[in-house]
């Protein structure tokens, strides 16, 4: 069996996991969208931290259904997460999900930069579990984690800032303090992740910090709009290197 068709055996729902698991998937997607609807609408909280807190929900579902349950459950979810969120894209702007998701900063380009973060997270998703599939659980917390926290500590903390590459001619910034959050939370997330798999605690500490630390190195670098598949890769990728 190649590395292709052993991805496709593994990343295909069974028809019983489509018919019993998707309406508890749903509800559950439903609860975490009007949480940030509420968030946004209720609480006037901004943007750059509903649309985090969803990034982070999301991802760590994927990461516990990924190491409980298998590729075929976070591909059932990743299609019920992508169906609300273009449904937001549909209603465009001034519908509250919407709203919760477009960063003003992204304008004139806000629907874009929904859909491309979209795809490249399904994207990085496929390309960690084709080539590193048994560290693939790190991938989505280190990018859950770790790429959640950047922006909003940015946002509020952020004094040193630079310029980053991006996309449609949209300006984007990162700051130090930002990028600092992102290795910290990185290398946390990924030593509780490697800990809980088994691992001593002193190679899970070690690899935990390289991940943390190339995961948070790729995210400085990175193309707005692009970093959620560069840093799921990159923190899987070095799991794969160090631990097998």
């Amino acid at each position: 069996m190649t590395i292709l068709e052993d991805f496709f055996a593994k990343a295909i729902p069974s028809k019983a996991e489509i018919l019993l698991l998707s309406p508890f998937i749903f509800i559950y997607v439903l609860l975490v969208a009007i949480l940030v609807c509420y968030l946004k609408k209720f609480r006037n909280v901004r943007t750059p931290y509903t649309r985090k807190i969803f990034h982070f929900l999301i991802f760590t579902t994927a990461s516990i259904f990924q190491y409980r349950f298998g590729l075929s459950l976070v591909v059932l979810f990743g299609i019920i997460v992508s169906l609300f969120v273009l449904a937001a894209v549909v209603a465009g702007e001034g519908f509250v999900f919407y709203e919760a998701m477009a960063r003003q900063t992204d304008s004139p380009h806000r629907t874009l930069f929904i859909l491309i973060p979209l795809f490249t997270t399904a994207l990085g998703g496929v390309l960690i579990n084709i080539f590193f599939p048994g560290f693939s659980f790190i991938g989505y917390l280190v990018g859950g984690w770790g790429d959640a926290v950047g922006e909003p500590v940015g946002t509020r903390w952020g004094k040193h800032r630079y310029a980053v590459p991006s996309l449609l001619g949209v300006p984007a910034q990162r700051s130090v303090e930002g990028s600092a959050a992102v290795i910290l939370v990185s290398t946390m997330v990924a030593f509780a992740g490697l800990y809980l798999a088994g691992y001593p605690v002193p190679m899970a500490f070690g690899t935990a910090l390289a991940c943390g630390i190339g995961g948070g190195a790729v995210e400085a670098i990175s193309n707005h709009g692009l970093d959620n598949l560069t840093i799921q890769v990159a923190a899987a990728g070095i799991a794969h290197v160090i631990l097998t």
